[in-house]
């Protein structure tokens, strides 16, 4: 019994935490152009724009139309076939990458990338749903995000050392390799169904029955307003630390193209630090709005201050950095908001939908700032690769501060759901509150 007890409590915490090493992985693939610019950019010989694509918008283009068709799926046949498809797909994609020379090629390669990694946030997070307790699914959230920044930081640092040392094309084939060995074990481990659980029916029996959940989201304002928060707040990802924090960091705060890996990674460091730190928050004191509205607040002043204040001390700008990623990542609760307006059989499908708004920042912005980038150019080039100068980042980057304090005023529109959870799959749902 008591063998049996244990298997109980630890044995969900591990096929969750499996689904959150996917997400893990997936991140490291999206973010690794970030500590690879410049090789790239001399590679394929990519204007700023070029760049923006080739990093955000082929990868992001497909993980945005695919995320509703995501949650569908989850919620209709589960995460263990998907995250295993998913895991394989961003191999393939990582290894078409790395062995491209010419640049179609390498953006197909980022296109497989998006369309695995489509699978990993929703996946694991449906995981969550079916083998964790409901009330606490801002904390779990929050440590799948977690583990997210622990794959960026890994790219920021190891990967940056791997490129340094190898080339950045054995350094990607390396990583392709390893999604093949996580697809296995996902397969191996993976169950759909909690036999444990008191809830039991985690997934809808027809696709009919999934489409009328997706058909009244679609309906729901506070579901579009939520997720338009998300996706001006996780501007301090897709359009910073994954695509040109290190070059600028390199090019205004003068460091070392290996310090300035480092650097960003204190971003993700913050965001894997505060994740699971506003989850519980927001859980204690019962509250979603106010810890949104009082933390990104603070991001926003940090940015604003590393972005318009020159001649920053390099321990400052670390603090910064960090600070910057921990106050952003109190844009994990759009997601619990999400699933507290929603049941738990439609879970997927309307976490699908608000990711699919949150990754819009991926596919606008990058190209965005990279057109700025390049309408401000000097034409300076060297080694091949286009130079900026401080003032035309900091032109650029103006773009995110505006962001996010739009999302900020947004938030003010957010009804408060009390940490609520819906459990009915009708118009009509019943919650508990905690």
């Amino acid at each position: 019994m008591k063998q049996q007890s244990t298997k109980m409590i630890l044995f969900p915490w591990f096929v969750c935490a499996l689904g959150a090493i996917v997400y893990s992985y997936e991140y490291l693939l999206r973010m690794s152009p970030s500590v690879m610019q410049d090789e790239l950019m001399r590679f394929y010989h990519l204007t700023g724009l070029q760049y923006g694509y080739l990093s955000g918008s082929f990868y992001y283009f497909m993980y945005v139309i695919m995320q509703i068709v995501v949650g569908l799926l989850m919620d209709r046949y589960g995460p263990r076939r998907l995250l295993t498809a998913a895991c394989f797909f961003c191999a393939m994609g990582a290894w078409l990458f790395a062995c491209s020379h010419q640049l179609i090629f390498a953006m197909a390669g980022r296109f497989l990338i998006g369309f695995g990694s489509a699978f990993a946030f929703v996946g694991a997070t449906k995981l969550a749903t079916i083998w964790l307790p409901p009330e606490r699914f801002a904390i779990i959230s929050g440590i799948i995000l977690c583990l997210g920044m622990v794959g960026a930081m890994f790219g920021d640092t190891v990967l940056r050392a791997l490129v340094d040392t190898i080339g950045w094309q054995p350094a990607i084939r390396s990583a392709a390799v390893s999604g093949i060995v996580i697809a296995f074990i996902v397969w191996v481990v993976v169950r759909d169904t909690n036999p444990y659980h008191y809830i039991k029916h985690h997934h809808v029996s027809t696709m009919s029955e999934v489409l009328s959940g997706l058909w009244r989201m679609l309906g729901n304002k506070q579901l579009w307003i939520v997720g338009t928060v998300g996706c001006l707040f996780y501007l301090f990802l897709s359009a910073f630390a994954e695509f040109a924090a290190p070059a600028w960091l390199h090019q205004v705060h003068h460091l070392t193209r290996s310090h300035a890996a480092n650097a960003t990674s204190m971003v993700f460091l913050g965001c894997a630090c505060g994740a699971p730190f506003w989850g519980l928050i927001s859980d204690y004191f019962r509250r979603r709005r106010i810890p949104m509205i009082i933390a990104s607040s603070g991001a926003l002043i940090s940015f604003c201050t590393l972005l318009y204040v020159r001649d920053l001390p390099i321990t400052t700008v670390y603090v910064l950095l960090f600070l910057f990623g921990f106050l952003s990542s109190v844009q994990i609760l759009v997601f619990a908001v999400a699933r507290e307006l929603t049941s738990v059989r439609s879970a997927g499908t309307a976490i699908g939908m608000i990711n699919m708004l949150v990754m819009i920042s991926g596919l606008v912005f990058p190209p965005l700032i990279g057109k700025l980038l390049d309408l401000n150019w000097s034409g300076l080039i060297e080694e091949g690769s286009r130079v900026y100068s401080a003032t035309t980042y900091t032109i650029a980057f103006t773009a995110l501060p505006i962001g996010i304090f739009v999302g900020i005023l947004l938030t003010l529109c957010i009804r408060e759901t009390y940490c609520n959870v819906t459990y009915a799959d009708s118009d009509v749902v019943h919650t508990i509150g905690h």
